[in-house]
C-alpha cells in the first residue's frame, strides 16, 4: 500500500519501511521550535528532565509575539527566553532588531527544507509545509521533551487531497484559496488530518501564497498542511539551505480519506465574516460593512509578495479618513527589500503605520487592540471573537488585496472596486 507525503515523511524520521494512518510512533525531529508566549512554560518542562539540549543548533527561539516587549510581563518573559538561550549557546535564537515572525523567519533564513519534521509550540507552524516539509504545532510539554530528546510522539494523520486546478484570476490569491476550502470543509473538516495539496494548479502559486495555504490548514482542524517540491520550491530553497535534503511525493496508491477539487478559475476574491474562518463570502458581495482598521502582516501574510500587493492599490491613494491602517511586515530583510522597493513610502504617503516586525495585533497582544464596537479587516489567521481586542469587536479574514481596498474606500471592498 502507497504512502502519502506525510507518511513517508513519519516512516523515514521514525526509522521505519511503512506507516499508515492511526498509528502511534516516535520520531526524530530536524527543529524545535517556541516563542516568548511559549517558551517559558517549555523551558519550565524541559528543566525538569536534567539534561542538556539534544542540539544546541536545532532549536529555534523567537521572541516575536510580545516583542519588543509591550510591558513587564512580556519583558520577563523575553528575559526567560534570553536567559536560556544563553546558558545553552542556542544559534538561532533571533533577539529583536534581527528577529522577525517566526513562520516567516524560519524558512527564509533556511532552517526548514524539504523532508524534515519541525514542531513548534505555536499552532502555525504548519507554515512550513509549503517546502514540503512535516510541520506542526504541539503543546509545550512536548517541546520541552523535544527540546531534550530530538524525538517526538506522532499519530500518524489520515490524509485529504486537495487537487487545484486551472489558472488563477487577478487579485485572487493564497489567502482567498484557503478561506475558500475552510469555508467548504469548515473549521473542523480536516480535524487531526493532513491537508496535502497537488494538481496542475500548484504551478499557479508563488511560494508565498503556499506558505499562506499552508498557515491556515490548523484553522480547518488538519495536522499540517503539505505541498510538493517544484521549480519554486527550489528556488527558494537556493541561496538559503545548503544542508542536503530530500523531497517526498506521494505514491500513485497512496490512500485518501477523500480527494477535494478546488478550480482556481472559479475563485473570487473572498473575505470571513466573524467569528470563524469558515464564515467565508465573496467580498463583493459584502455591501457596505463599515471598517474601523485595516491591519497587513503576520506570519500567514507578511511577506514581501503580500506588502507588493498592498502597495499596488494603495498607490498614489489615502487611508479612508475614519480607518487606522496598521502594516507590519514579516521581517527585518522583508521591512529593508520593501523600503528599496518603495512600498514603506507608499504605505507612509496613503497615511498607513508602519510597525517593526511583530505578532502584535494578530492575538490581541499589542499595535492595533480594537474597542468595542469596533471593526477591522485583517491579514491575520483567526477571527474568534475577541482575538483582536475586546470581546464585542468583529475582525474580517482577507488578502491584502481585499485588505489595503477595503482601507482605501472606509468598508468592505473587493480590489477591482478600487483598481477599475
Amino acid at each position: 500500500m502507497g504512502m502519502t507525503m506525510t507518511e513517508k515523511i513519519l516512516a523515514r524520521h521514525a526509522g521505519r519501511d511503512a506507516v499508515q494512518a492511526g498509528e502511534l510512533l516516535v520520531a526524530q525531529v530536524d527543529l524545535v521550535l517556541a516563542n516568548d508566549i511559549t517558551g517559558p512554560p517549555a523551558i519550565d518542562e524541559f528543566e525538569k528532565i536534567g539534561r542538556p539540549v539534544f542540539d544546541k543548533d536545532k532549536i529555534a527561539l523567537v521572541p516575536d509575539h510580545f516583542s519588543p516587549c509591550k510591558d513587564i510581563k512580556s519583558a520577563m518573559m523575553c528575559k526567560r527566553l534570553r536567559d536560556f538561550a544563553r546558558q545553552h549557546e542556542i544559534t538561532n535564537y533571533f533577539e529583536v532588531g534581527r528577529m522577525g515572525i517566526e513562520h516567516a523567519l524560519l524558512p527564509d533564513s533556511g532552517l526548514v527544507a524539504p523532508g524534515e519534521i519541525i514542531i513548534g509550540a505555536d499552532s502555525h507552524t504548519c507554515t512550513y509545509g509549503a517546502l514540503n516539509a512535516l510541520s506542526t504545532g504541539m503543546g509545550q510539554t512536548d517541546i520541552g521533551a523535544a527540546m531534550a530528546s530530538g524525538t517526538s510522539w506522532f499519530k500518524v494523520p489520515a490524509t485529504i487531497k486537495v487537487e487545484l486546478t486551472g489558472k488563477l484570476p487577478k487579485y485572487v490569491k493564497g489567502k482567498d484559496i484557503i478561506l475558500t476550502l475552510i469555508g467548504m470543509i469548515g473549521v473542523d473538516g480536516a480535524r487531526y488530518q493532513s491537508l496535502e495539496f497537488c494538481g496542475d494548479g500548484v504551478a499557479e502559486l508563488e511560494m508565498a501564497d503556499r506558505f499562506t495555504i499552508c498557515n491556515m490548514a490548523i484553522e480547518a482542524g488538519g495536522k499540517n498542511g503539505i505541498f510538493p517540491v517544484d521549480e519554486k520550491t527550489i528556488a527558494y530553497l537556493k541561496g538559503r539551505v545548503s544542508r542536503p535534503w530530500e523531497a517526498v511525493t506521494a505514491d500513485v496508491d497512496a490512500v485518501y480519506d477523500r480527494v477535494i477539487t478546488i478550480k482556481l478559475d472559479e475563485l473570487v476574491p473572498v473575505v470571513s465574516y466573524p467569528h470563524l474562518p469558515e464564515n467565508t463570502h465573496p467580498a463583493a458581495e459584502s455591501g457596505h460593512i463599515k471598517i474601523d482598521q485595516v491591519v497587513v502582516g503576520s506570519c500567514t501574510n507578511g511577506r514581501l509578495e503580500d506588502l507588493q500587493q498592498a502597495a499596488e492599490i494603495m498607490r498614489g491613494r489615502k487611508v479612508h479618513p475614519h480607518v487606522r491602517a496598521i502594516i507590519i511586515p514579516a521581517t527585518q530583510e522583508i521591512y529593508k527589500e520593501a523600503m528599496r522597493l518603495g512600498y514603506i513610502d507608499t504605505f507612509i504617503d496613503a497615511g498607513a503605520a508602519v510597525s517593526t516586525p511583530t505578532c502584535g495585533p494578530c492575538l490581541g497582544g499589542y499595535m492595533g487592540i480594537l474597542a468595542a464596537g469596533e471593526r477591522a479587516v485583517s491579514t491575520t489567521n483567526r477571527n474568534f471573537r475577541g482575538r483582536m481586542g475586546h470581546v464585542d469587536s468583529e475582525v474580517y479574514l482577507a488578502s491584502p488585496y481585499v485588505a489595503a481596498a477595503s482601507a482605501i474606500t472606509g468598508y468592505i471592498t473587493s480590489p477591482e472596486e478600487v483598481m477599475k
